[in-house]
């Protein structure tokens, strides 16, 4: 199953040095899910070819403007695009109601359903429940209520060695307890027949995405990161800017990439860049130190977590 993180945003406060405000596109299996949604967004949804017939779920961590303003003109190009599916947007108190009164003021009659669901800015919370993986929120520590998310496979079937079915011509029943993770067993006897060690392989490990959103170095992040495929944690500044990154409720580099490093992850990805950065070779160096598979958020690019695992 596909699972991939394509950047369509990467800065902060404003767009500059051919960067826009945070956003991003999830795609795990059939589904696609957008991730915050910048100013712009919808550009760079056509700029970099991204087709949003599957984009059934929008996630906003919260109310700062470089994290919501594009859901407006992403809404009204679905509109316009002749949408019929429903959408469910989460996100925080007030967001519903931002997008109702432009809806409202614009006398727009939305071709689709568009529905909201307010996301809870104090505890984790299992958010989306699909069949093949689930979404939560959590808590981040930013100036105000924000939310960050954990996109999870989860537990997949095992997988058959199709030789030995061949040989024993095992029945449709037999096979599907097997790839359930069970024993196939004599109904009088209760004695293994087929054997999960000799007809299955074990299945795939579940993967997992984890997104920050906008926060100060917390330490107490690492319970919801731990052991995650991908996790994107903002860097705005760079270590000399430390001070000024505490003061404002965001992160540098180097604490990204300390947060990960303790957090056992497998890769790092870098993002929501402060405008005063136009190279931002030096800031992936100072993460590189600390946690050495880390990555710069480019736009356009398309991170695909099996390529690591």
């Amino acid at each position: 199953m596909d699972f991939s993180v394509t950047i369509l945003g990467s800065n902060s406060a404003a767009p500059a040095h051919n960067r826009n405000q945070t956003s991003q596109l999830v795609n795990i299996g059939k589904s696609s899910i957008l991730v915050d949604c910048g100013e712009g967004a919808q550009i760079q949804l056509r700029k970099f070819g991204i087709k949003t017939g599957n984009l059934d779920y929008i996630l906003i961590s919260h109310l700062h403007g470089d994290h919501y303003l594009g859901l407006m003109g992403v809404i009204s190009t679905f509109h316009l695009n002749k949408r019929s599916k429903p959408l469910t947007i989460y996100g925080p108190k007030g967001l519903d109601e931002i997008i109702t009164i432009q809806l409202k003021y614009g006398n727009l009659k939305l071709n689709f359903p568009l529905h909201f669901v307010q996301t809870d800015p104090y505890h984790k919370t299992l958010i989306i429940d699909e069949k093949s993986f689930k979404i939560f929120s959590f808590p981040t520590k930013h100036r105000i209520a924000c939310t960050g998310f954990i996109i999870r496979e989860k537990p997949k079937p095992r997988n058959l060695v199709k030789d030995e079915l061949l040989k024993h011509n095992i029945g449709i029943e037999a096979i599907n307890t097997l790839k359930s993770g069970k024993n196939v067993l004599d109904p009088i006897t209760h004695q293994v027949i087929y054997s999960l060690e000799k007809f299955t392989y074990p299945p795939l490990p579940e993967r997992t995405y984890a997104y920050s959103a906008d926060t100060i170095y917390d330490r107490d992040l690492i319970n919801y990161f731990t052991g995650a495929d991908l996790l994107y944690h903002e860097s705005t500044f760079m270590e000399k800017e430390a001070e000024r990154a505490t003061e404002t409720f965001h992160s540098t580099a180097a604490q990204a990439a300390t947060i990960a490093k303790e957090s056992g992850v497998k890769k790092l990805l870098l993002g929501h860049f402060s405008i005063r950065y136009k190279e931002l070779d030096e800031m992936l160096i100072e993460a590189r130190e600390i946690f050495p598979n880390a990555e710069l958020s480019i736009e356009g690019k398309t991170f695909y977590i099996e390529e690591w695992l």
